[in-house]
């Protein structure tokens, strides 16, 4: 007959059943994470680029997303004409000498542009057209002149800092 088992004899298959169950149930973690982390990267990345685009503009998400204009709907024309609009730049991109090369190119489309200026920020992503109020239509057609898609009302800028500029130009890097 075979003799008794002793107590440290009973307890070690337990040990090492204990041991490889917690290893598989770290590989399945890991696993799970990394299947989640896949499936949410790309939406997670647009939501963060929307929050962030957002951010840049100084508006809510909800007020980013673009108007949907109907064919039929008749948009004012501008009242100045564009050697009458002043257009300041800043540069938001950090390369230096942005702005200068924007203003010459503006002043070439006969544009007036009474300075150029570092932004606040260095980081702007995209490149962004706002107008003063009763400007708007002013903004519209220097961000078709420039091939610009944001376009808004002036927003963290004040006045004075435009130097009597109608519009503002902020280069981002696209």
């Amino acid at each position: 007959m075979d003799a008794p088992l002793t107590p440290d004899e009973l307890i070690r298959p337990w040990r090492t059943a204990t041991v490889v169950a917690s290893l598989v149930a770290a590989l399945e973690l890991v696993l799970l994470v990394g299947a989640a982390v896949l499936l949410l990267a790309k939406p997670l990345a647009h939501a963060v680029q929307h929050h962030a685009e957002a951010s840049a503009l100084g508006a809510t998400p909800a007020a980013t997303k673009p108007a949907i204009v109907h064919k039929h709907v008749k948009l004012a024309p501008p009242k100045l004409s564009r050697h009458k609009t002043h257009v300041f730049v800043f540069n938001g991109n950090g390369r230096q000498g942005a702005a200068s090369a924007a203003a010459s190119r503006l002043i070439s489309l006969g544009y007036r542009v009474p300075g150029t200026a570092n932004a606040e920020r260095q980081n702007y992503a995209n490149t962004v057209i706002m107008y003063r109020r009763g400007f708007a239509a002013e903004g519209r057609r220097l961000a078709h002149d420039m091939q610009v898609k944001v376009v808004g009302p002036l927003d963290g800028l004040s006045s004075s800092a435009l130097h009597g500029a109608q519009l503002v130009v902020v280069l981002g890097a696209r």
